[in-house]
C-alpha cells in the first residue's frame, strides 16, 4: 500500500528493498527471515548472498518455481487469471477479485473473503497487481537452492490451492538439511480458527527455539484430558477397539477423539501420530 507505480518488478529488485531494510535495521545479530508465498524466493537469494547474517529461515506456502516454469497447463491456467486480473480487478463488482480470493481462502467465512476483497482493491491497480503476478510467474532460484547454508524450515499446507504442496517438497529437497513441516488445510493464508494455524505456530517455535524445552509442551496444549489419554494409548501401540475398552467409551467416540486429536497436531495417520509423540517427548 505505498507505491502504486512501482518501476522495477523483478526478484533482483526484491531482493535490494530485503537488503535496504537490514541494512536500516541494523540488527546486533543474525536475522530470521520469513518468507510467505513469493517471498520466500527474495529470502533465498538474499541468504545466499548474505549467509553470515541470517541465522535462519522460515518458509511458508513458498515455492522456488513461478507458474511459468511449472509446465503449460499451468501457463496457461495462470495467463488467463493475469488477464482477468488486468481488466476486473478495480471494478466495483468483486466477482473479478473473488476469483483471486477465493483461491487464497477456500474455506474462510463470508466476512473474511469480503475484507479480503476489500483489501485487494485497496491494495494497488489490477495494471500493476497483473505486472505482479507476471513477475511472480517467472520467477526461478530452483537452481541455486543448493547454495543455501542457512538452516531452514519448510512449512506448507497440504491442499494449498495457490502454490502446491509439490513446490514447497521441492524446496525442502533442495536446501540441504531443511526441515519440512505439513498442515492439514487447503488455505493459502492460514485462518486463526483453524487447527493448522496452531500447528504452524507450534512448528516455528520449535524450530527458533532448538532446544525444544518450553516448547515441546505447547505442541500438546490444544489437546482435551480424553484426546491426551487417547494419544498416549495410540503411543503404547493400543488399537481403537482396545482404547474403547480401556477407557470404557464407544469405539465411535474414540475414532472422533482420533480424528481431533491428528487435525490438531497436523498428523494424518496413526503411524505419524506415535512418531510426533515420540519425538516431542509426550507425557499424560
Amino acid at each position: 500500500m505505498s507505491e502504486w507505480n512501482p518501476r522495477d518488478l523483478t526478484l533482483e529488485r526484491w531482493v535490494a528493498d530485503l537488503e535496504t531494510i537490514v541494512d536500516a535495521a541494523r540488527p546486533d545479530e543474525p536475522v530470521t527471515l520469513l518468507g510467505i508465498s513469493q517471498g520466500a524466493a527474495t529470502c533465498i537469494s538474499y541468504a545466499i548472498r548474505h549467509p553470515d547474517r541470517v541465522a535462519r529461515m522460515i518458509l511458508y506456502g513458498g515455492y522456488a518455481r513461478g507458474k511459468f516454469h511449472r509446465g503449460v497447463v499451468s501457463e496457461r491456467e495462470y495467463r488467463a487469471i493475469v488477464e482477468l486480473t488486468r481488466i476486473g480487478w478495480g471494478r466495483d463488482n468483486p466477482a473479478f477479485r473473488q476469483v483471486f480470493t477465493s483461491r487464497f481462502i477456500p474455506t474462510g467465512t463470508h466476512e473474511q473473503t469480503d475484507w479480503f476483497n476489500e483489501l485487494c482493491a485497496k491494495t494497488t491497480t489490477g495494471d500493476v497487481a497483473a505486472d505482479l503476478f507476471e513477475a511472480r510467474g517467472m520467477v526461478d532460484v530452483s537452481g541455486v537452492l543448493g547454495e543455501v547454508q542457512t538452516p531452514t524450515l519448510v512449512v506448507h499446507a497440504r491442499n494449498d490451492e495457490i502454490t502446491p504442496i509439490d513446490e514447497g517438497r521441492l524446496l525442502a529437497a533442495g536446501i540441504p538439511n531443511a526441515q519440512f513441516d505439513e498442515l492439514d488445510s487447503r488455505n493459502h493464508i492460514l485462518l486463526e480458527h483453524e487447527p493448522a494455524w496452531d500447528r504452524f505456530r507450534e512448528a516455528v517455535v520449535e524450530f527458533v527455539r532448538p532446544d525444544g524445552s518450553a516448547a515441546n509442551e505447547s505442541v500438546f496444549a490444544s489437546l482435551s484430558s480424553r484426546e491426551r489419554q487417547i494419544l498416549g494409548l495410540i503411543a503404547e501401540g493400543l488399537s481403537n477397539t482396545a482404547i474403547a475398552e480401556r477407557l470404557a467409551i464407544s469405539e465411535k467416540t474414540v475414532r472422533n477423539h482420533t480424528s481431533n486429536l491428528f487435525d490438531k497436531l497436523g498428523v494424518w495417520s496413526r503411524a505419524q501420530a506415535i512418531v510426533f509423540a515420540r519425538d516431542h517427548a509426550f507425557s499424560r
